[in-house]
């Protein structure tokens, strides 16, 4: 580093990095500041690259860390990089390029060095490396400041305060990456955090009052997905002699740091969507992140809180006193954006953190009259359930889940007529609603986890989700009705399988009592359950609807024999009545209409008889109703799937797959 082009490869060799991390103190007010912070190396673009600076940062490191109680050297550069900070607004409404690129390189060295020290040492001994200063070996300062903390605070107003321009998206893509490296001692625990010193500086203290401002930065960066500027455009202006050393260095920097932005960031896996605004991917994993660190004992997470209660812009009620942190953001900008952004776990996470736990975006949302926009491309995340992570399918599924609780979605999905959906190739769909769309690729995802992951949370939700719909069925696409129908086939089959499998095994017990029987009448009992819940969908829908779903009648009567089986199962004898009653019904109506009749005659006599029927023959059962209920400690689950995001998504960040212990993890 320094005044002089680097590689990767030299920076353990590096003069100025030798000087910081050596056994001589470096005043505040050195000039061999401005010296290491004028450096200028092409930027990671990959994996390797990420793995080549972390492994010559710790080299850096090693020597920091034995020889800073002595020196204070760390205490020295963080105190730079703060006189730096608050000069900052300032250089950016006078266009002092040259500065702000120094105080980014300076926060570079920061993040590179807390990353290491974190993964290398307990809070506490950070903490106390952040206290020494130059004196004998091992002395700190007494004085009241805390530096760590005081760190933390900048990079807060950094983020919340600087004016996003082309010469700071750099400065503030680093903060926020800083902040989530500031965090990361969650990724070298393998239990969640519940006390930690960095929560507690975010969650008390001179943090606290920019809880909301920092959540509202974070969302609006979510929102604008802002673009890197064009490389080398930006940092320096062009001067008419070509600059000199000074002015090139800052190019190549700008340079290096812009390719790795527009490539995607290093790190990246092969699978995620193109990555267009690092800005927007690192503000809303930081989000993320906070919104689910754990509360305090005797302090609720200020963030969640924050998350959980801002509303819309146009919203002029007053926020009760009881609320704290609230603030109001645009919610149809937000709406678009996510939208627009589901092709990502994260922004997923984040529909389904503020569908669960913010009751005005989840008002806001089911009362929008373009529901497809977001509907639409969370049924895509099930489609191609194949490609993606489990945990991005649950999302997408509890997602659905949570929308049909609500009897008004549940009506107005089925008056959204759709028009060539491309995606879904198993059928040429020209023109079909959205509540029949959503019934198809939730049966899909039944069916492909039925002969894939055999998971029962998952075929718990799906049928939730079905069951919660069915009372409203309008005009169901005759492709949606067949497949309700062939899904009942196929658990019917499966049904006989395990049953004829469990006789046999037990006639062979007889003659050999030393072979241990596979557990058939739990494999039994867990297909009944299903078979059950698909029973009282369909009599939900007859019971309730009737009148709007003859193609649902054709699909029974088409496949009547199915049904015969279950007629007189002590299990299912009371949800069959109402089926078997409209199968009879309307099989005596087609056979007195006489043979070979068409597809649209049979239709015709279903419509005409629907008015025939009685409606008080038809039993009543109690509504299916069933509601999302986040598991408890839900912490469990999520902070380390939000540290898995951060791991796979996160722009420039690199840590070594063998440390992490939150979640198990495959070299590269």
């Amino acid at each position: 580093m320094g005044s002089n082009s680097s590689r990767i490869s030299d920076l353990p060799r590096n003069e100025y990095l030798k000087k910081l991390s050596g056994t001589e103190s470096i005043s505040e007010n050195d000039p061999f500041w401005n010296q290491l912070f004028s450096f200028s190396f092409p930027a990671p673009t990959s994996s390797t690259e990420l793995k080549l600076l972390e492994e010559a940062t710790i080299s850096v490191c090693k020597s920091l860390v034995e020889n800073n109680p002595r020196t204070g050297n760390l205490g020295a550069l963080t105190k730079v990089f703060l006189s730096r900070t608050r000069e900052l607004r300032l250089s950016v409404e006078c266009q002092n390029h040259i500065f702000i690129w120094q105080t980014h390189n300076a926060l570079f060295i920061i993040c590179c060095l807390l990353k290491v020290f974190i993964c290398e040492m307990s809070e506490e001994d950070l903490q106390l490396h952040f206290t020494y200063e130059e004196k004998s070996p091992g002395s700190y300062s007494s004085d009241s400041e805390d530096l760590l903390e005081e760190l933390l605070c900048s990079l807060i107003q950094l983020i919340t305060d600087t004016p996003l321009l082309d010469i700071t998206y750099e400065i503030s893509v680093e903060a926020i990456s800083t902040m989530v490296v500031f965090l990361s001692c969650q990724l070298f625990h393998k239990e969640v955090l519940r006390r930690s010193i960095s929560h507690k500086y975010l969650m008390q203290g001179p943090c606290l009052p920019y809880t909301s401002k920092l959540v509202k930065t974070l969302l609006y960066n979510f929102i604008r997905q802002e673009k890197p500027p064009p490389p080398g455009t930006h940092v320096l202006p062009q001067q008419s002699d070509g600059g000199g050393l000074l002015y090139g260095l800052a190019s190549g920097v700008a340079t290096g740091l812009w390719t790795v932005f527009t490539l995607g960031g290093a790190g990246s896996k092969s699978s995620s969507p193109e990555l267009t605004s690092p800005l927007a991917n690192q503000s809303l994993l930081l989000l993320l992140v906070l919104v689910n660190l754990t509360d305090a004992p005797d302090t609720p997470n200020p963030y969640r809180q924050a998350i959980t209660s801002f509303k819309n812009t146009q919203d002029s009620s007053p926020f009760p006193s009881s609320i704290p942190h609230a603030f109001q953001i645009n919610f149809n900008s937000l709406y678009t954006a996510l939208c627009e952004q589901q092709t990502s776990d994260q922004a997923t996470l984040l529909l389904y953190t503020l569908l669960h736990q913010n009751s005005n975006v989840r008002t806001y949302m089911l009362a929008r009259t373009d529901m497809e926009n977001l509907v639409l491309p969370i049924l895509e995340i099930l489609y191609h359930v194949e490609e993606r992570n489990s945990h991005h399918v649950y999302m997408a599924l509890i997602i659905l889940l949570i929308l049909t609780e609500d009897d008004g979605f549940n009506r107005s999905i089925h008056e959204v007529i759709l028009k060539n959906i491309t995606w879904y190739s198993e059928r040429v769909l020209t023109e079909i609603s959205l509540g029949s769309l959503l019934i198809l690729v939730v049966i899909r995802t039944i069916q492909y986890n039925m002969t894939r992951t055999r998971d029962k949370y998952l075929h718990t939700n799906c049928l939730a989700a079905l069951a919660n719909m069915s009372a409203q069925f309008r005009s169901l696409h005759q492709y949606a009705a067949q497949r309700i129908i062939s899904l009942f086939s196929l658990l019917s089959k499966k049904h006989n399988k395990v049953l004829e499998q469990a006789t046999q095994s037990l006639s062979g017990s007889l003659s050999s009592s030393d072979v241990p029987l596979p557990d058939y009448a739990q494999d039994l009992s867990v297909i009944e359950e299903v078979i059950r819940m698909m029973l009282e969908i369909i009599n939900s829908c007859l019971t309730n609807s009737l009148h709007h779903n003859p193609n649902l009648v054709y699909a029974l009567l088409y496949k009547r024999d199915l049904f015969e089986q279950f007629r007189t199962h002590p299990s299912f004898q009371d949800i069959m009545q109402n089926i078997d009653l409209v199968i009879s019904f309307f099989s005596s109506r087609l056979l007195q209409a006489g043979a070979e009749l068409s597809v649209e005659r049979v239709l015709e006599i279903i419509k005409q008889g629907v008015v025939a029927l009685p409606k008080d023959r038809l039993k009543k059962f109690p509504e299916l109703k069933f509601k999302y209920v986040e598991e408890e400690q839900p912490e469990e689950f999520f902070i380390p799937y939000v540290w898995s995001l951060v791991y796979n998504s996160a722009v420039g960040l690199y840590w070594n797959p063998q440390d992490i212990q939150l979640f198990a993890m495959d070299a590269d």
